[in-house]
């Protein structure tokens, strides 16, 4: 992508404007918060610390908007605590230019390394940075400086106690990802009646993990219908897909076909059923003609072997989460029993080591969060001495933008970039022309600041630049409460914003952290975790252990977090003006094809893992050990720009044959394997084919598609 045509499409993503579902009420409550705050302030304090105050509870009420699945008040706390000693530090050496600089690199390098404990504590660390640049001038005095920094904690605490006080959808974002995850469950159940090979992307489920970890104090309170449904939605998905795969349950046409097909539907409309009665906590209402089809004794006369196996284990799955959807009265003592232990999820102080420890292994040149938060820190030390010595006044308005815009993605930082500098223009134009026809005083600005605060809260996950016009038009009345009028602020701000923008768009230039180079080591690592994966499941055949395994759930959790990581990787990567010379486009996307095919066949394994017990296979053992070594020689391959090569996978699977397969489903899923690796292999080779003597290729016709019509690529 040309560098033209890579700042159109970041100029049109920052510019765009998505349609959303608003939380009006979760809106109010922050302006609520904030006007409490402000209001307290001005009786008690006056203008001033109104100002540096309203700052610290919008700041919190931000924080509570943030994805993250810990409780609202530990976030609004955590932020308007950090301000506070923020802007305490920032002031005590704000009189001093150099001393302030040193300080500001050190806060700014430190926010750019949190990125590496994830997006919400690196949003809030570099909306500290920023805030501290404006919230440094306010105080008069070391007494002062520390009364504001005493008001942004109670800003925080304000924002927390509303959250306890005035509950908006209690446990609604946990109710929306188990929901989101049984719906997508609905939808592939109904894809699958039409293509027995569907995919399924498994974000949802990995979202629905995610909500599930919790920490000790929710995990007393959490509702009775968000105790085990995750459990069994995880376990229906494999099941789906093995009694709809015509490789290892019944063929595409017939009357085992059409049974199929009736199921799918049920378990599609089941599934629909209990996702939205955990979303609303109401019972659930079945759809007739589903009890109907579940309940019909034809199933055991028409199905047979892994059919019959699948569909019987099917129904058994979806009795267990519409009884958990159900139970929305309580948990009764039987089910307290039966719950699963719950992902706990450390509390604010037990996640700093775990902070640290991820902020160490990015520690160095080559990764992102670090070449990021040196970029960030250069520009935030630049933009804050070239305001200070332009004849502006209020420098820290560029480097307050920088900080505010840039990311550790190039996407990300320009699109923010050209959204936060549309998004003044648009709001200090509407609150200028509002301030010179009303001629607000004190209190009308605090109440217009609170009004756009609000604003800002409803629309913040629209898109940048409706944010940023309400932040732009909020920043002008609480400047204007403050006393500072409007011919003092928004001519430089709005200057001193283009140029933040401008030097954090040049420093990516400058020094840039493109992920276009390195996605063969992403798609490798994907490689490896996959073979793991597939190695865990092949493996059990040789040592049954029933379903309980848990080395075959952790190798599936860490394929599904590679995959993610992939598929993040590519979305970075498409807007970026640079070109990887060694994996085409087409060829990235027919290996993340072949590779989700890959684990969606070692899932259709694990569906029909053996009984503890039951007689093993040795033969598997050693299938399992060529998947693992294999797919690790083959990501090697893959780094260096070679086409991996599979054969000792091809010469375990020649000699299980010479061994016999007591069950199809299990010969058929191994061959699947090496159909599907053999698959990666042509999607990886580039290279033009030989020509004959006579000038026609080598290659054959049937390896423009698929070579196995029945196999996990067909699509």
């Amino acid at each position: 992508m040309t560098w033209l045509r890579a700042l159109k499409e970041t100029a049109r993503a920052g510019l765009t404007v998505e349609r959303k579902r608003l939380e009006p009420l979760v809106a109010l409550r922050g302006a609520a918060g904030l006007a409490v705050v402000i209001g307290l302030s001005l009786t008690l304090f006056g203008p001033a610390v109104a100002a540096s105050s309203a700052f610290g509870a919008f700041q919190a009420a931000i924080a509570t908007f943030q994805r993250s699945w810990r409780p609202r008040p530990e976030l609004a706390l955590a932020s308007g605590t950090s301000l506070a000693v923020s802007t305490f530090l920032g002031y005590l050496t704000g009189s001093h230019l150099l001393l302030f600089l040193a300080l500001l690199c050190l806060w700014t390098f430190l926010a750019g390394l949190s990125w590496a404990a994830g997006p919400t504590v690196g949003i809030i660390a570099s909306s500290n940075v920023a805030i501290m640049l404006v919230t440094v001038t306010i105080p008069t005095s070391v007494v002062a400086a520390a009364g504001h920094a005493a008001m942004m904690i109670v800003g925080g605490c304000v924002q927390a106690a509303l959250v306890i006080l005035f509950p908006v959808r209690r446990w609604g974002a946990h109710r929306d990802a188990l929901a989101d995850a049984l719906a997508a469950e609905a939808d592939y159940a109904r894809r699958l009646r039409h293509d027995p090979v569907a995919a399924f992307d498994p974000e949802p489920l990995m979202a629905a993990r995610d909500a599930a970890t919790i920490t000790a104090r929710q995990a007393r309170t959490r509702p009775a219908e968000l105790h085990g449904a995750r459990g069994v939605a995880e376990r229906i998905r494999p099941v789906l897909a093995s009694l709809a795969d015509p490789a290892v349950g019944v063929p595409e046409e017939g009357k085992e076909r059409d049974r199929v097909r009736e199921l799918l539907a049920a378990a599609g409309a089941v599934l629909d059923a209990a996702a939205r009665a955990i979303r609303h906590g109401v019972p659930v209402k079945i759809p007739p003609e589903a009890q109907a089809a579940l309940r019909t004794p034809d199933t055991g006369a028409i199905l047979t072997g892994p059919a019959y196996r699948a569909a019987t284990r099917l129904g058994a799955l979806l009795k267990d989460v519409l009884e958990t959807a159900g139970n929305s009265n309580g948990p009764s003592a039987e089910a307290d029993r039966t719950a699963p232990a719950p992902l706990l999820r450390p509390t604010l102080f037990a996640l700093i080591p775990a902070a640290v420890r991820a902020v160490r292994a990015e520690l160095r040149h080559e990764s992102p969060v670090t070449r990021h938060a040196i970029r960030v820190t250069a520009v935030a030390a630049a933009g804050y001495l070239l305001g200070h010595w332009l004849p502006l006044g209020h420098g820290y308005w560029a480097p307050m933008a920088s900080v505010m815009v840039m990311r550790p993605d190039f996407s990300q930082t320009y699109s923010r970039a050209v959204a936060r500098f549309g998004g003044t223009l648009v709001g200090v134009a509407l609150a200028t022309g509002l301030v010179q026809l009303a001629h607000p005083g004190t209190g009308l600005s605090a109440a217009l600041a609170v009004i756009c605060a609000g604003m800002m809260y409803l629309l913040m996950r629209t898109g940048q630049v409706a944010a940023q016009a309400c932040v732009a038009a909020y920043v002008v009345f609480l400047l204007g409460m403050g006393g500072q009028q409007w011919t003092q602020t928004v001519p430089e701000r709005v200057v001193l914003t283009l140029l933040g923008g401008v030097l954090g768009m040049i420093a990516y230039a400058l020094y840039p952290a493109w992920e276009t180079p390195r996605l063969r080591t992403r798609l490798a690592d994907w490689l490896v975790a996959d073979g793991r994966y597939a190695a865990a499941v092949v493996d059990r055949y040789a040592h049954p252990a029933g379903k309980a395994c848990p080395d075959v759930r952790e190798a599936l959790l860490a394929a599904r977090d590679a995959r993610v990581a992939w598929q993040e990787a590519v979305d970075r990567a498409k807007n970026e003006p640079v070109r990887h010379r060694g994996l085409s486009r087409a060829a990235a996307a027919d290996a993340e094809e072949v590779l989700a095919q890959l684990g969606r066949v070692a899932m259709l394994m694990e569906a029909h893992l053996p009984e503890r017990g039951d007689t093993p296979v040795p033969a598997a053992a050693r299938l399992a050990d060529a998947l693992r070594k294999s797919t690790e020689q083959g990501a090697k391959a893959l780094r260096e720009r070679r086409v991996p090569k599979w054969e000792a996978v091809r010469t375990a699977l020649d000699e299980w044959d010479g061994e016999g397969v007591p069950d199809r489903v299990v010969r058929r899923g191994a061959g699947l394997l090496l159909e599907t690796l053999d698959e990666l292999s042509d999607a990886l080779d580039t290279s033009p084919p030989p020509m004959l003597v006579d000038g026609t290729s080598t290659k054959r016709p049937d390896d423009e598609g698929p070579r196995n019509p029945e196999g996990p690529a067909a699509r």
